[in-house]
């Protein structure tokens, strides 16, 4: 493993080996593999080694994903066509379905807002 690799590895995948030892103390179990055991059924545990591939830098990554979505197709969307006839009230459309809660996390209490109303 080269050392861009191991930087994005580590920066990504979770606690040294001196952290998880503390972690499975804390826990009461001597082990990662004793942990597994204890609350993941045997019938369903996989034995042996995942098939996997080599770890890739980050930006090699990056690449093999952009050739991978290159290969999607872009359709026209035909969603909602065909109800030409019909008026949603205004009321309907700013308060359902272009309401900012629906798909943000925006909340109504805001300090520099709330102070205003106080």
């Amino acid at each position: 493993m080269n050392k861009i690799t191991e930087k994005f590895r580590d920066r990504h995948i979770g606690p040294d080996a001196n952290d998880t030892q503390k972690m499975l103390q804390a826990i009461g179990v001597s082990s990662l593999e004793e942990l597994l055991a204890e609350v993941i059924p045997a019938d369903i545990r996989l034995d042996g080694q995942m098939n996997l591939p080599e770890a890739l830098a980050e930006q090699e990554l990056l690449a093999e994903l952009e050739t991978m979505a290159d290969k999607n197709s872009v359709f026209k969307s035909y969603i909602g066509m065909g109800y030409y006839a019909t008026h949603t009230p205004t009321v309907i459309l700013r308060n359902v379905l272009e309401n900012p809660g629906w798909y943000t996390q925006y909340t109504p209490y805001q300090a520099e807002i709330a102070q205003g109303r106080l």
